[in-house]
């Protein structure tokens, strides 16, 4: 049984992005201190959403700081950058750490970071397969060629080379994506928008029941279930409703708004929001109705650091150890 914790690293309202950051950092040394098994982090651009551009780069930083506790990216996103120069960061954040880095890759969305960067909405649209494909050539050789539809290049070695790659999570949002990390034997990243039900759906459509696959929730732990539902109610829409305005088409395809109160409330239903009782439940629940043994928690969405901190350390205290001993 592993159990992390998800930093999206978003600017709370009258924060700036240095205090995001430093936030980010704090929440994932408290996440060592208070026994979590690794800290995953969000990758966005152009938003206050989340402020971490390279979900590696941080990951490097914190692997410096942190001596224990695993550091994954939950995602890069394979769409705006090259499978390649993102091997190359993975291999070494490996060897550096002594194998305590995970890679989660992701398709993305149509966003304008496709603009920015280049790589345009064919790579989104029909090249997330190949990308996924060459980055895994990468990882498990000694020298590559390619020669695809969106990537060509003569054979070169591959350095720095992990002996032993770093574990590739993928994450899945359809059943198509599902089939694709299926077909290359790789584990599902789950999100927070879907509950257990959804998620052992997909992990039958998978097919692949013993891959380590990873859930992903919002978790709120408080003293009673109304108290951290009031919290999330009253704190998240004010920092979500500004961030998801950051989600901006690169082409005129129409984004349906999505009402942060709406969502919070949803997100409170479906994950472990309440008493350190309520919480455990929860968590055992989703345990067992999908085999799921590796379950990650979104800690800040009271949208404050010392309510981040605090959730670290009650999750820590009152929850992890009876989740796991439940679990075992």
């Amino acid at each position: 049984m592993r159990l992390g914790i998800f930093l999206l690293a978003t600017r709370f309202p009258c924060q700036n992005d240095t205090d995001a950051l430093s936030r980010t950092v704090e929440a994932a040394v408290a996440a060592e201190r208070a026994g979590f098994d690794d800290v995953w982090l969000a990758e966005h651009h152009f938003m206050s959403y989340g402020v971490v551009p390279s979900a590696t780069l941080m990951a490097g930083h914190l692997l410096a700081v942190t001596r224990r506790i695993h550091v994954g990216t939950a995602v890069s996103v394979l769409s705006t950058q090259h499978p390649v120069a993102l091997a190359e960061q993975a291999a070494m954040l490996s060897l550096l750490s002594g194998g305590r880095f995970r890679l989660g890759v992701g398709r993305g969305g149509p966003w304008r970071d496709l603009e920015v960067f280049g790589t345009g909405l064919p790579r989104y649209e029909h090249g997330f397969a190949e990308s996924l494909d060459l980055l895994l050539a990468w990882l498990r050789s000694d020298r590559v060629s390619w020669q695809g539809e969106h990537f060509r290049f003569r054979e070169v070695p591959v350095v720095p080379r992990a002996l032993a790659p770093p574990p590739v999570t993928v994450a899945c949002t359809s059943p198509a994506t599902e089939a694709l990390a299926a077909e290359r034997g790789l584990p599902m990243l789950l999100g927070m928008h879907v509950g257990p039900e959804e998620k052992a759906a997909a992990v039958a459509r998978h097919g692949l029941p013993d891959l380590p696959h990873i859930s992903t929730h919002v978790a709120q732990v408080a003293d009673t279930r109304e108290e951290a539902t009031a919290t999330l109610m009253a704190e998240m829409p004010r920092w979500l409703d500004p961030g998801l305005d950051g989600y901006v088409p690169v082409d005129d395809r129409p984004r349906p708004p999505r009402d942060p109160v709406a969502y919070t409330r949803r997100m409170c239903e479906l994950h472990p929001v309440g008493s350190p009782d309520d919480c455990i439940d929860a968590l055992v629940t989703t345990v067992r109705k999908t085999g799921i043994r590796h379950l990650i928690l979104m800690v800040e969405a009271a949208g404050s650091r010392a309510a981040a901190l605090e959730n670290i350390a009650r999750l820590g205290e009152e929850v992890l150890p009876k989740v796991r001993a439940a679990t075992a």
